[in-house]
């Protein structure tokens, strides 16, 4: 009955989704001076997610089972940014990048929301509120 929960899989993929945008974010600030850096993203959560769910394969739940996928966890394409440049070839703006920041903030709290409500979820339907 509980052996496949996609709530906790959406909320544990949401919250990865945002750790490794974060530290995207974090070596596009660390170069905001690098003359010729391009600032890079990764692709957005919902995008991700659909991708993932199309093509999923079999899911290995031990090492070597059925030769299927390890349940390591998702892997978020990174690309380069567009927008302005400055005259050093930068493409980083600082304003933006601290907005994406309280973006991914905002996405891991969302995450973290998700699995609590949760969790209190099946504690009541335990009994054990």
């Amino acid at each position: 009955m509980f052996s496949d929960l996609n709530v906790f899989k959406v909320a544990y993929a949401l919250a990865t989704h945002a750790g490794q945008r974060q530290a995207v974010i974090s070596r596009n600030m660390a170069n905001a001076d690098t003359p010729g850096y391009r600032a890079r993203d990764i692709e957005p959560f919902a995008e991700a997610f659909e991708k993932s769910r199309a093509t999923s394969a079999m899911s290995a739940t031990r090492e070597g089972h059925l030769n299927g996928v390890g349940s390591g966890g998702m892997t978020w394409a990174e690309h380069m940014r567009g927008g302005a440049v400055d005259p050093n070839g930068n493409g980083v703006s600082l304003e933006e990048e601290m907005l994406n920041a309280v973006e991914v903030k905002r996405q891991h709290d969302r995450a973290l929301a998700i699995y609590k409500s949760s969790i209190g979820i099946l504690r009541t339907g335990l009994g054990k509120a």
